[in-house]
């Protein structure tokens, strides 16, 4: 609707409006979505784009852009995509679709975990090594926001 083209804030007026400045105030963020038809939900998807008020385009130029972050200051962000099937194929674009808005909205991305075998609610618990590539995942994280905390204190 490109209600949010002058203030960077979305103008509908719903739950968004409760994760808004969280999501401005976080230094990290995780997303993690199943695969359907080899591709993030549809809640995953409805939630990215939800993000679109912090996507900044010149007046004249669309092809002229910037993230919000990019002038707030760089964020970090861990991607879990979950499957069912047994090879990584099936997954499709999962880890992809979540990986890319969030770059392009100012995020590095600095792991991706990509989980099969997942069907039923509860199945994670049954395989410890997702659950180790989770950890590991966000261990690698909170290593990156020490080490931007680190180099950011010593004046750089």
């Amino acid at each position: 609707c490109e209600g949010c083209k002058d203030t960077f804030a979305c103008v509908i007026k719903d739950d968004m409006q409760k994760i808004y400045p969280k999501i401005l105030k976080a230094d990290a963020i995780i997303l993690g979505s199943p695969t359907y038809f080899y591709n993030i939900s549809s809640k995953m998807k409805a939630f990215l784009e939800r993000l679109y008020p912090y996507e900044i385009f010149d007046q004249d130029d669309r092809s002229v852009w910037l993230s919000l972050n990019e002038v707030t200051g760089i964020r970090y962000a861990s991607v879990i995509a979950v499957c069912e099937q047994d090879d990584v194929r099936d997954m499709g674009f999962t880890a992809e679709a979540m990986s890319m808005p969030l770059q392009a909205l100012g995020y590095r991305v600095v792991d991706t975990v990509k989980a099969l075998h997942l069907f039923n609610k509860n199945d994670g618990a049954t395989h410890p090594d997702i659950i180790k590539q989770a950890e590991d995942a966000g261990r690698k994280l909170a290593k990156t926001l020490i080490l931007h905390a680190s180099v950011k204190a010593k004046g750089l």
